[in-house]
């Protein structure tokens, strides 16, 4: 068949075309049909399965997360269970409200006990935190190094909590060398108080 007889086809008779002509047209119309389907079709429903795969690995990870959780959950209750016993036994040494009094007693005992003179003895206004009150007391007392040392030793051994901040060392008489020069510490010691929920909030 030559190029000058496709001029002549007639497309209200496409049962006379020739052979090839018809094979050649067939595939263009099915060309033509399947890039249709494709586009108006096939490719959205593509990029909905990619969306549903990218969206079931994100929910592979989710539960892979949660089923480590699950297998732990014994050992996460088991771990609760000694925070809220340790949290417990830390609120315990914090003293409620009439036991304040007793423990300055008890700071200023452990001081004397220690060997230490004190000149300065003042507890400062409570400061309000979360759940619990601060008392700071600024101290001066006066006696040897290692007095100050049993001194701190004595507040770290208390039952309850008890701090001690901006520690300053000096020595008055300005003796160098002497074992037992008297020197002078300055410091703040802070006892803390369990506020109960009805003050806390």
């Amino acid at each position: 068949m030559e190029l000058s007889q496709l001029n002549e086809l007639d497309l209200n008779n496409i049962g006379e075309w020739p052979v090839p002509v018809k094979a050649i047209a067939i595939l263009l119309l099915c060309s033509v049909a399947g890039a249709a389907i494709y586009y108006l079709d096939t490719d959205a429903q593509l990029g909905r399965l990619a969306d549903t795969q990218a969206k079931e690995l994100e929910l592979r990870k989710t539960f892979e997360t949660k089923q480590k959780k699950a297998a732990n959950l014994n050992a996460y209750r088991q771990q609760l269970a000694e925070m809220k016993e340790s949290f417990g036994a830390m609120l315990r040494q914090l003293p409620d409200k009439t036991e304040v009094a007793a423990l300055l007693v008890d700071v200023s005992q452990t001081g004397l006990a220690a060997g230490l003179e004190f000149e300065l003895f003042q507890p400062a206004g409570e400061q309000l935190k979360d759940f619990y009150a601060e008392l700071p007391i600024d101290i001066r007392v006066t006696g040897r190094y290692h007095d100050f040392g049993r001194f701190i030793s004595g507040l770290a051994s208390l039952p309850r909590i008890v701090t001690i901040h901006n520690v300053k060392i000096v020595n008055p008489a300005g003796e160098r060398g002497a074992e037992d020069a008297k020197l002078q510490l300055q410091a703040q010691v802070k006892t803390y108080r369990y506020l109960d929920e009805t003050v806390a909030k």
